[in-house]
């Protein structure tokens, strides 16, 4: 059952006379009048606020980058309009009209909005809960949002499916070969084979073969951000450690700013199933896990700027005192300044020798396994490379999905490196076949077969064999993802960066630049640890903002 079926009365609920007189004292604007099928906010407005209608009623529609429009409901006096993109200011992704007798409302713009959230537990529970499952709602319709026309087997294509999944986008997918609507697409365009795949965003935009930047830019996802503006707490990394430190930060009043070159969540946020996190006995995908933290972040007045890339950290150095704020430097030209950074740029997924792979990543390889790769390889022969616990939540997730799953490990067993769970798990699958001292050397196909098999080594014998297969998944550990950092941070001998100093455990040798998570030298390779060392920092930046703050400083 849909969840505007099953929920409809949290999705829009009605507020009492009570609720509705403390929402209007948080109103950023005075009441307005909208005359019958006017306009009160459309799909691709940025900053469209929160509407809270007093008198009559506004329909509301949604409607994807093709014009396919559907009604979703009338809301009437005593409710209020918008879902995330409201409480974040980013364009919005729905559209709203006053009714055949108009009505009248009031906006809450997102800081008012984020500050009745704060200011009234009751009502922020009922407006956040509603936010949240409206965009799930939009999610789950397959009429709202961006189209995607392509091959469904395009590496390009899937990149652009996964960036939006992973954001919590709404995206449909058309076949521009097999479907009938996405052949008239291309041929009413005009576009070239390189061209695929096509994006049409909510406005109706068209970009060819587009980067996830320029995705990002048309649907208003990216802020501006002011160089002049000086953060309190910048974090690098929108994986769990960084989306906690900014939950925690923010709610203690620091100014915070979260950047990340790809999506919300990390690794962690493409695991299918985390079973063994604290107060979560039936599991939470690693997605639906980044999306709580998100929208937490977001209520507490974190800015957020996906996917927006550092590519550079100016520390001031001995010579100037180590005075003056931390600057980083953005792919895009951009410059931020900020008091403290914290490095939570988590791991770079690591890159096997494998004779041949490269041609095929993205595209027959992945390097995690979302609903998006178990659709390409359902009914297939796969193989998977890995013996640790992000690679046995794969195995569980993909297994009922393909037709056979060969299991690659270098070692004897699972044991050393897997939880007891998993292995049992697994072992109960019957379409798993564990492969031990085994390893994958090199690749097989092209470009227009696809992957088609893979050169399997027994590691003790040196003995190979051929294994036909459409598709290979390496969970083989990763890489910190630090070299932004040169020249500004200490590493150790495998390049992860090396904290405490002589006054926090988690700050490095650079006076207000803390690591936190995987990329820190020591750290526990855990969702939970990572989620402890950003609360954790956060007292730390205190204590050095505080020195700071302190005369002579």
């Amino acid at each position: 059952m849909a969840v505007i079926d099953d929920r409809h009365h949290q999705m829009f609920p009605v507020l009492d006379a009570a609720q509705l007189a403390i929402a209007r004292g948080f109103a950023s604007g005075a009441a307005r009048r909208f005359d019958p099928g006017e306009v009160v906010f459309a799909i691709g407005e940025h900053n469209a606020p929160l509407w809270v209608i007093l008198e009559g009623e506004i329909a509301i529609v949604r409607r994807d980058g093709l014009g396919h429009e559907q009604h979703i409901t009338s809301q009437q006096a005593g409710q209020f309009t918008g879902e995330v993109s409201q409480l974040a200011g980013r364009a919005s992704l729905a559209e709203g009209a006053a009714g055949p007798e108009g009505c009248t409302a009031v906006p809450v713009d997102a800081p008012h909005l984020r500050a009745l959230m704060i200011g009234s537990a009751e009502i922020g529970e009922i407006i956040m809960r509603a936010l949240i499952l409206r965009r799930v709602g939009l999610i789950e319709s397959g009429a709202a949002g961006s189209v995607l026309v392509g091959l469904p087997d395009d590496p390009d294509l899937i990149r652009l499916q996964g960036f939006l999944t992973r954001n919590g986008y709404p995206n449909t997918l058309i076949d521009a070969q097999q479907d009938a609507e996405g052949r008239a697409i291309v041929q009413r365009l005009g576009v070239a084979d390189g061209d695929l795949p096509l994006m049409v965003c909510p406005n109706g935009t068209v970009l060819r073969r587009p980067s996830d930047a320029e995705a990002a830019l048309c649907l208003g996802m990216t802020p501006d951000l002011d160089p002049e503006k000086l953060y309190d707490v910048a974090i690098v990394g929108a994986g769990p450690a960084g989306l906690a430190a900014a939950v925690y930060a923010a709610s203690e009043g620091l100014s915070v700013l979260v950047l990340d070159q790809r999506a919300i969540g990390g690794q962690a946020g493409a695991s299918a199933r985390i079973e063994n996190y604290l107060g979560f006995p039936t599991g939470i995908s690693g997605q639906a896990l980044a999306g709580r933290a998100y929208n937490q972040a977001l209520k507490f007045g974190v800015e957020l700027a996906i996917p927006m890339e550092v590519t550079r950290l100016r520390c001031p150095d001995e010579e100037d005192g180590f005075a003056g704020p931390l600057k980083l430097e953005l792919s895009n030209g951009a410059l931020v300044q900020s008091r403290t950074v914290v490095i939570a740029s988590g791991a770079r997924y690591r890159r096997p020798p494998i004779e041949n792979l490269e041609p095929f990543e993205g595209g027959g390889v992945s390097y995690w396994a979302s609903p998006v790769e178990a659709r390409l390889c359902a009914g297939e022969e796969v193989a998977l490379v890995g013996g640790g616990n992000s690679a046995g939540q794969a195995v569980v997730f993909l297994a009922p999905k393909v037709r056979q799953l060969h299991l690659l490990i270098r070692g004897k067993g699972l044991e050393a490196s897997m939880s007891r769970y998993l292995i049992d798990r697994i072992a109960a699958l019957p379409n798993v076949q564990l492969h031990t001292h085994t390893e994958v050397t090199a690749l097989e196909g092209d470009c227009d077969t696809g992957l088609v098999a893979a050169r399997l080594r027994d590691v003790r014998s040196g003995e190979t064999h051929r294994c036909e297969l459409r598709h290979l998944f390496l969970f083989v550990g990763a890489d910190p993802n630090a070299g932004w950092l040169e020249g500004c941070a200490t590493f150790d001998d495998k390049g992860f960066i090396v904290t405490r100093s002589s006054t926090s455990s988690l700050q490095t040798d650079r006076p207000g630049v803390f690591a936190i998570g995987d990329v820190r030298a020591g750290s526990t390779k855990r969702v939970a640890a990572a989620v402890g060392e950003g609360a954790a920092v956060v007292s730390q930046i205190h204590q050095y903002l505080a020195t700071l703050d302190e005369p002579g400083a």
